[in-house]
């Protein structure tokens, strides 16, 4: 097994994205409803679908992160297109010009779409957002990456790290967006960003490891 993937067609990673952002719609929305207005699955299967139709199949990982982030930005409603937008951005200038992408490749864009995050939004680890699912997602990597585990393994514990935290928003209280104004009755709820953060780290992670045992 491999312990880099090579930058070259392989926007099958991100079109998989895509493809469970779209299956997962009406559950983030469902989600945002019991906090918010109901819509967050509405507008990312809106702005990661028409990121679809501009990606060609024979680009590479790195350039079709760069149309997700881009047509995230441009076509997305709410929040939401900046900010994700701005994670896939990040991600793609960390990686371009690689011809291969090892774990410690990937730990830099990780951290450096976690801090592009911090500084758009403001947010922090216990406000109830993505970054509950983003930043232990790192942080479990990581550490896979200081005990020498392999680029594959390594992704394992992040799929690990992102599923915890995910789960942990259920019991926080929001303290940043429309569901901050719930107070205490935030709490016993899913983020929605939080769980799309999930999904989208999860499938990477899941396509990257395909990639690796190639």
């Amino acid at each position: 097994m491999k312990d880099y993937i090579y930058d070259n067609n392989n926007s099958w990673i991100v079109l998989d994205i895509i493809e469970q952002i779209h299956l997962n719609s009406s559950y983030l929305s469902e989600i945002d409803g019991a906090t918010g207005d109901g819509d967050h699955g509405v507008n990312m299967d809106k702005g990661f679908m028409l990121a679809k139709e501009k990606i060609p199949l024979d680009s590479n990982f790195t350039e079709a992160l760069k149309i997700l982030g881009r047509t995230l930005v441009m076509d997305i409603g709410g929040s939401m297109g900046p900010i994700y937008g701005t994670f896939f951005s990040k991600l793609s200038r960390t990686l371009k010009s690689k011809e291969e992408i090892d774990k410690y490749l990937f730990l830099d864009a990780l951290k450096n779409a976690n801090q592009g995050l911090l500084d758009l939004a403001g947010a922090k680890v216990g406000d109830k957002t993505l970054i509950d699912t983003l930043y232990p997602a790192i942080l479990s990597y990581e550490n896979a990456i200081n005990n020498n585990l392999t680029f594959y393994q390594c992704l394992y514990e992040m799929k690990q790290g992102a599923k915890s935290g995910m789960e942990s928003t259920k019991d926080m209280v929001a303290k940043i967006g429309r569901a901050s104004r719930l107070g205490e009755r935030s709490k016993g709820y899913l983020d929605a960003g939080a769980t799309s953060c999930f999904i989208i780290l999860d499938t990477m992670a899941n396509s990257i490891q395909k990639e690796l045992a190639k």
